[in-house]
């Protein structure tokens, strides 16, 4: 291809969700869906999109950690193959300064994961594909070489990450168009988010359930008898067929967690999110095993090794991936493939602005070629700030449509990040004018 990245723009990105309180749950009661959003540009006019998203304060910080990382970026050949993105994964993971800030995890980690991401966004448009079927097209030892397999040897060895890839590939293609006809499973959060009001949780779950949806989700972790009465109402709004998962969020102790699990258990909950902190292996096979909720986590799971525990330890049994949090696509291919390797259902999380866009591809490169399989697998799936977006995420009779569109689904729309660029864009600038009551 022979083009080079000759630029990247990085630009603070914030959506007022507060206002509505779109998003808020027991940890998070105010969050601005945001995204510390860049562009690669290369000098045949090729643009390759990434994010990391946020929930507000703090996304500067995300934007400057990105900017911190141009010297490994401009002035390199676009990426086309996986060799070239594994490199680029390589050099953006392991500087020898900017790790020391993690090493792999935290804003810097996060940071590269946007421009890895948005690396993949670049390759894949200027191959004509989506990110789900570029992936796909690539041989088990392509896929292979994408995975740095440092710290996973004693749970999963690069031979068996080839065997469980070869064992996948004869069905690639039948699986492939299972998905261009009928999509991929969702569930939503939207009914959930902790600041509705008790009809607006009815309202919103009956629409959900009339609109396909064979799974919502409920945030939970305030107050329990609060939480006892909307389960309670949400039983009754959806009946006994549909699936209802909970989220905590990370806000319990493990013993809060049994205590408040073995409550709302009478309502059948599907999974409980969260229950405690996400770097606490033995406390989530704690929960899992001191109450009948089978547990789910991986939003805020920092990279590979953390996965790696939850899987040896019998910790989980839903894994969330998460398209922004790792270090981009190569880290959650690693992630994907220690799932299937401990036979564990992989969710993905999507509870944010463009999270729904980019995860849907990883969920379906899945399916064609790592799990081949989509039973007890879900996207989570939530109904904003969508129209943001080139190519968004198309989710009919409660499954996700699959990307047709070249690229990561990741490009915003020039219109929007000009308007709801922060501290300047109109929204905010409208917001810092409005009188009080207004806001």
């Amino acid at each position: 291809m022979g083009q080079t990245i000759e630029g990247l723009e990085v630009h603070d990105i914030r959506f007022p969700t507060s206002e509505q309180l779109d998003g808020s749950d027991a940890m998070n009661p105010d969050p601005d869906y945001s995204a510390a959003y860049l562009v690669l540009r290369t000098g045949d006019g090729s643009e390759g999109h990434g994010f990391c998203f946020t929930i507000g304060r703090g996304n500067d910080v995300v934007a400057v950690a990105v900017e911190a990382l141009r010297p490994h970026v401009v002035g390199r050949p676009a990426p086309s193959c996986a060799a070239d993105l594994a490199a680029l994964h390589h050099d953006l993971t392991h500087d020898s300064q900017l790790r020391w800030l993690g090493p792999e995890k935290g804003v810097a980690h996060m940071a590269a994961g946007a421009v890895v991401n948005a690396a993949w966004d670049l390759a894949a448009t200027r191959a004509g594909l989506p990110v789900w079927e570029f992936l796909a097209s690539m041989s088990p030892e392509e896929l292979v070489r994408l995975v740095d397999f440092r710290y996973l040897t004693d749970a999963l060895t690069r031979d068996e990450a080839l065997a469980l890839l070869r064992a996948a590939e004869p069905g690639r293609a039948a699986r492939a168009a299972l998905l261009r006809e009928h999509g991929y499973p969702a569930y939503t959060t939207s009914p959930g988010w902790l600041g509705y009001s008790d009809e607006k949780l009815v309202r919103l779950a009956k629409e959900a359930v009339a609109a396909g949806f064979g799974q919502i989700k409920l945030k939970v972790g305030l107050d329990m008898e609060d939480d006892v009465r909307r389960m309670k109402l949400a039983r009754a709004a959806v009946g006994p067929s549909v699936r209802i998962a909970v989220d905590a969020n990370q806000r319990w102790d493990v013993a809060d967690a049994v205590r408040w699990m073995t409550a709302l258990a009478p309502y059948e909950p599907y999974w409980i999110e969260e229950p405690t902190s996400p770097d606490d292996i033995l406390g989530h096979a704690a929960v899992r095993a001191g109450q009948p909720v089978r547990v789910a986590t991986g939003e805020h799971v920092a990279n590979r090794v953390v996965f790696k525990q939850l899987l040896q330890a019998r910790a989980v049994d839903f894994v969330q991936i998460d398209a922004a949090r790792v270090a981009g696509v190569n880290e959650n291919v690693a992630i994907l493939l220690l799932a299937a390797k401990y036979g564990v259902p992989v969710c993905p999380h999507a509870g944010g602005v463009g999270l729904c866009e980019l995860v849907q591809h990883l969920a379906m490169f899945d399916f064609v070629a790592v799990s081949g399989s989509w039973e007890d697998r879900v996207i989570e799936y939530v109904d904003h700030l969508h129209e943001h977006f080139a190519d968004p995420a198309v989710v009919v009779g409660g499954r996700y449509a699959a990307p047709r569109a070249p690229g990561f689904s990741a490009r915003m729309l020039p219109g929007s990040v000009a308007t709801h660029s922060y501290p300047d864009g109109p929204v905010w600038q409208a917001r810092r004018t409005a009188p009080e009551d207004d806001r």
